[in-house]
């Protein structure tokens, strides 16, 4: 299946999880917008993280002829029972990142720093092509808590609001470099090479 991966097309039109993952690819492999395809955006009508990911990857293979990379993700945070979830990038009404990490810190406004505990997830599927019987699913998680107020300017999403303990800053303060050392992407990413064989 390695072979697979000289070409493929990645199901997403976000600008920063596209510089992403191709730095989390890695360099020989030819990586292409779905937007070169296709405008259209499937609807995310699963219940989790991997089903968005596999119909998103269908799609993607469905209008590019092309084996297909896709990721789902967001941010589950504890004391809000997972929100916001599988709907992250589209929590404040699709207003943009600066509007989902206000709604989110009026959510947790009487919530204790010691219960602000929240992870990153992501998850990847491949497919060979669209009716692809057999995706190859890898999931990462990336725990830390919910600051009070953004903090750092890097990244995107809800990066400014997430501690990141083991560097003692922000998701948004660390370099791009240390973020795709660390990342729930980076992890399934890893786990994805690793199945690959190409670790």
């Amino acid at each position: 299946m390695t072979k697979l991966l000289e070409e493929l097309v990645l199901a997403s039109h976000n600008a920063g999880k596209l510089k992403e993952l191709q730095a989390l690819l890695g360099n020989g492999i030819r990586v292409r917008s779905v937007a070169e395809f296709s405008t259209e955006v499937p609807e995310e009508t699963g219940l989790s993280f991997v089903e968005n990911a596999i119909l998103k990857a269908r799609h993607a293979a469905r209008v590019s002829g092309l084996p297909a990379l896709a990721d789902d993700s967001g941010l589950a945070v504890d004391a809000l029972g997972g929100a916001p979830g599988i709907h992250s990038a589209r929590y404040a009404d699709g207003q943009g990142d600066a509007a989902n990490n206000a709604k989110l810190l009026v959510a947790l406004k009487d919530v204790a720093e010691d219960q602000r505990g929240a992870q990153f997830v992501c998850a990847l599927a491949l497919v060979r092509h669209a009716d692809d019987p057999l995706p190859v699913i890898c999931e990462g998680l990336w725990r830390g808590r919910i600051l009070p107020q953004p903090q750092g300017s890097n990244g995107f999403g809800y990066d400014p609001l997430f501690w990141v303990a083991e560097r003692q800053c922000s998701s948004a303060e660390l370099s791009p470099a240390d973020k795709n050392r660390l990342s729930h992407r980076a992890r399934a990413m890893a786990l994805l090479r690793q199945r690959l064989d190409l670790a």
